[in-house]
Order: structure tokens, then sequence, then C-alpha cells
């Protein structure tokens, strides 16, 4: 197996390995455009069928939606109330491979309180359909990955959770799902790929899909933001995992045909961990959505909204009218009402829903409530829809559909494929302790490091090793530690600052004021690593800055089209060419 090392050089490497493909004995089975965790699952899927495997990007890794989900992975107890038993079933089955063999160290158990209004009635209901989720869950192969619900009185939930209103419930059903660092999830994915050959190279963007002379898609004309260099790529299957991007993806390749996706807009807020006193997650009902109250870490995670999106599509923000919406739902529960000056950060996404059909020209496609495959044209293949818990049975999906009649002769072995990270974990757990009393680490920094790196938390050992100060937190961040910046750049792929601090880290959010005290250490620890001198340290500094106080201004805005404005006041640091005109 090759390395699970993203850097600046490998990313080099692999944008001269496509530029290669113009040569018909380099040309790729597959072709990825997508960096997202549905389609870094496929480049895995691909890439482990013993494909020859490439996918790009055109921001940072998981910048778009899977980035900025609830961070949860888990069945859906509202497909029960639709009554889609089998959709329930998949995504358990796959949060429970998740959590016991494809990434346990980023996947972990989470408790969530329903809490019940009506004594009777409801507690039947609800309890039935957490009984039936079980059950469903149950079905998955092995030994069961997380404890079965139980009832809680009243008295049982004011232990739990001490900060529920005495009238919010008069009792409760606890059950189990997982919660898990998305964006971290996505880079092992693509990590992992690299691993079994893949080639991958993000800030990367397809602004051409070409044709053969037959009419069918058969590569791609690729722009590398960081330099200007423009790359034709030749594949034999292209796949379209660009979500909230589809139809923009889709209209590269000069046809009518293929998906229809709108965005939806949902937001989240963080609340420092003391403010609230509990010690499990809540799950409400609300007249728009479901709204979750998780425990993470240092802090709370409170979300979602689902309000249509008409703006552009690379930077929605949370507007004061967001804010205000989940903070009231969660005040209605809470004994101790949140203001905004409890709010330390926040961040909105955009869902990809699918709109029912295809446009007219589209071919064949296979279809569940959840994601849709389809090919609008001959040589490529386009996925849309999905929920991050199910992203590796997406990405089977469109490989098997992308490579027609050969998926019979190289099914998908994904399901046995774990993730960088879990391989030795139980091993690194008790190393842990040698390296936690070597460099004075506490329990809560080893758990951290645990959670977020696994077996390879080896790797951040090393570094600290060849430099004893990369062992010592940031001042300004104690949470994270020097090298864990480090080993962003060196192994996890982050070219810019803000990479670093959105998604390798998630200072953007769980500090005040978007992690600006600590930006001045940590562009000084990546700067030698990435070979920026002075005057490119500034710019990525001011940069990021820029960016923090856009999406702080855009918070006060009362609506998305003031938000956006206030947003995009703040230039990108490696802006996407527009292709519209």
């Amino acid at each position: 197996m090759a390395s699970t090392r993203l850097t600046a050089e490998s990313r080099r490497q692999s944008l001269d390995a496509l530029a290669a493909t113009t040569e018909p004995q380099h040309e790729l089975d597959v072709l990825v455009i997508g960096g997202g965790v549905t389609g870094a699952g496929i480049a895995l899927d691909a890439a482990t069928r013993g494909l020859s495997t490439a996918i790009v990007e055109g921001q940072d890794w998981a910048s778009g939606t899977s980035s900025r989900s609830s961070k949860l992975v888990h069945g859906g107890l509202r497909y029960l109330q639709m009554l889609d038993f089998h959709l329930v079933q998949e995504a358990l089955t796959e949060r429970d491979l998740l959590l016991k063999k494809l990434a346990p160290h980023l996947v972990r158990p989470v408790p969530f309180l329903y809490p019940l209004e009506h004594r009777i009635w409801e507690r039947a209901y609800v309890g039935t359909g957490i009984a039936l989720y079980d059950t469903l869950a149950s079905l998955a192969p092995g030994k069961r990955a997380l404890p079965l619900h139980r009832h809680l009185t009243r008295a049982q939930i004011a232990r739990k959770f001490p900060d529920l209103a005495h009238d919010a419930a008069i009792g409760a059903v606890q059950y189990w799902d997982a919660s898990v660092d998305d964006a971290r999830l996505v880079t092992s994915i693509v990590r992992t790929a690299t691993s079994y050959g893949a080639h991958a190279a993000s800030r990367t963007q397809v602004v051409e899909l070409t044709k053969g002379p037959t009419g069918a898609v058969n590569g791609a004309v690729l722009v590398d933001l960081e330099s200007g260099r423009e790359i034709t790529v030749r594949a034999r299957a292209v796949i379209n995992a660009t979500g909230v991007w589809t139809e923009d993806t889709e209209a590269l390749a000069g046809d009518e045909g293929g998906l229809k996706v709108l965005a939806s807009k949902g937001i989240h807020i963080v609340v420092p961990r003391e403010r609230i006193k509990g010690r499990v997650g809540l799950i409400l009902q609300t007249e728009k959505s479901v709204l979750f109250v998780i425990p993470w870490s240092r802090y709370w995670v409170i979300g979602t909204t689902d309000t249509p999106w008409e703006q552009e599509l690379t930077h929605p923000v949370a507007t004061s009218a967001d804010i205000d919406y989940v903070l009231e739902h969660a005040n209605a529960v809470l004994a101790k009402p949140l203001t905004r000056d409890d709010v330390i950060g926040t961040w909105a996404g955009l869902r990809p829903l699918l709109q029912p059909g295809t446009k007219e020209g589209t071919g064949s496609a296979k279809v569940s409530r959840e994601h849709t495959v389809a090919s609008p044209t001959t040589g490529l293949t386009v996925i849309a829809g999905g929920k991050l818990t199910t992203y590796r049975v997406m990405a089977k999906d469109a490989v098997d559909f992308a490579i027609g009649q050969r998926a019979s002769a190289l099914p998908s072995i994904t399901d046995d494929i774990p993730l960088t990270g879990a391989v030795g974990l139980a091993a690194v757990r008790r190393q842990a302790r040698t390296w936690a009393q070597r460099y004075g680490w506490t329990h809560a920094m080893v758990d951290h490091l645990l959670h977020r790196y696994g077996s390879n938390l080896r790797e951040i050992v090393e570094l600290c090793l060849g430099d004893p100060g990369l062992a010592q937190p940031l001042e300004a961040a104690p949470a994270y530690l020097r090298a864990e910046i480090a080993y962003a750049a060196e192994h996890e792929g982050a070219l810019h600052l803000e990479d670093v601090m959105l998604h390798r880290t998630r200072l953007n959010y769980e500090v005040e004021n978007r992690g600006l005290g600590a930006v001045e250490e940590i562009a000084g620890i990546i700067a030698p690593i990435l070979g920026w001198d002075d005057a490119t340290k500034a710019a990525e500094i001011a940069s990021y800055t820029a960016r923090a106080e856009a999406e702080a201004a855009a918070e006060q805005e009362p609506d998305d089209a003031a938000a956006e404005v206030a947003r995009l006041a703040a230039e990108d640091i490696a802006p996407l060419q527009d292709l519209r005109t």
C-alpha cells in the first residue's frame, strides 16, 4: 500500500499523473469530481476494486456540505414515520459498521433523550417507534454496537439532564446514535483511498467535461487553482459527486439531461459545555425541522433549520433570524434560557435535495428515497442526494453504475476496509499512557487525540520526538497541540490557513472570535512546512481574518440576501473560476 500522507508534494505528483492520462496506456478507469463524503467514498470504493482512480475537489476537502452537517451518524428516526424501514435499516447497518470496524476512533456513541409530554399515548407511540429502531439495528451482523433504549421517569431525567425545564417533559425515552467530526471523516476516507493508489488533488477545479468522437464523456479539463496550470484528463468513466453543485457540473458536458437538485440551508450554533448541565443529548420536534442538542467535547451543538437557499452556493451563512429561531426552540425546554451572548460560534450548510424525476434526456437511474444515480450522457455518472451515514452505500451504487457489467467481477469490498487510524487502535490506546506521562498530556488531551487520529497518534508522537515543542498546546487554543497543526500540513493535505481553521480543527466555531487569537501561532507552525515567505504568511492571516469578520457581520443580518452581501465582502484565498460567463 502507498502512504496515506496528503501533502503539497503528493498533490503535485497526483496532478502530474493526471496530466499523463492523455496517453492511452495511462488513461484512468474512474475520475471522481467532488471531495465531499460521497466523492471520497467513491474514490475509496473504486481504488479498492483495483480501478485506476483520481479524485479532484475545487476547494478544500469537505469544504461544502460534508463539513457543515449535524455531525451525526444515525439511522434517521423520522423515516420510521414514513414507514421506510429498509432505508432506516440500511443507515443503522452503516452506523454500526463505522462504529465497530471502519472508523471506531472517529465515530462515537451518543445517548439522546426524546422528551415526552403525554403520559400514556405518547410514551406508547414513541416507545414503539424507538423499539422498532433498535430492532432494525439488531439485524446488523454481529454483536450490537449500541445499548438498547430505555424509558426514564422525570426523576431519572433530572439526573441525566439537570437543565431540562421541569415542565418540559413528564418522562423520556433514551436511545443511542453516534457522532462524528464530518470533515475529519472525509479527509480520512481520502487518505485511505490514496493508500490504495488513488490520486487526490484539492483546490483543483473541473472547468470542462470533454467528449470523444462518439459524443461520450471521456474526461475533463482541470485548473490547478494554486498555480493556474490547466490539465486535460482522460477517463473511461467520470462520476459527478458535487452535491449542491450537481447541475453546474452536469452543464459542463453541454447536455440537457441530468439530476435536479435544490439547496436547503441548515444552521447550527455552538455554546460552552458549562452553560448547560447535562450528560446526554436531546432530540426535539419543531414545526420546521428536528432540533438536536448534542454534547460535543467542550461545548454543545444545537441545530438545525431547514430553509430554502437561493443565494450563491459556496458561502452559506447563519443569519440573525436563524440564530434566534434555534435559541427560541432550545429555550422552550431549557431551565436556564440561552442568549446571543452564549453563542460562541455558528455554521451553515446546504443539503442537496433531489427533486422528483430527472431532466429530459437522462438515462436509466437507480433511485432510493435518499439518493439517485443516473447517466445524463454516456461516460458520465451522476449521484446526488443521500446522507453522510450512508456514504459507503452511495459510493458502491455509483461505482457499480459507472462500470456496468464489470461490477459483477469487481464487487465493492469497502465494508471490510478500515479507514486510516482504525487499524491497531487497541494497541495505541495502551501506548498512549506512556506518551501522556512523557509529555504531560491530560486524560482529556489523550482522549481528544485518540478520537481525532486513532492509531495515527503514533505519527503525532513522531513529530513531537523530532521537535518537543510540538508536544505543547497552542497558547490561544489549548485544546489542540502544536503538533496537530503541523500534522494538518504534513499528513492531511492542508494548503491554507483556513483549511486548518475550518476543516482540520474546528477553531472557526468552537472558540470565541472564530479562533483569531490563535492564527499567528498556527500560521507560524505551518509556514515553514508549506514554504511560505513572510508576505505569504501575512496574506494568509489577512485572508482568514477578513473571512472571520465577514461571517460575524453576516450573523447580524436579518435575512439570507443581506447576509450574503456581508459574507462576500471577504475574498477567497483561492477563488473558484466563474464558469457562467
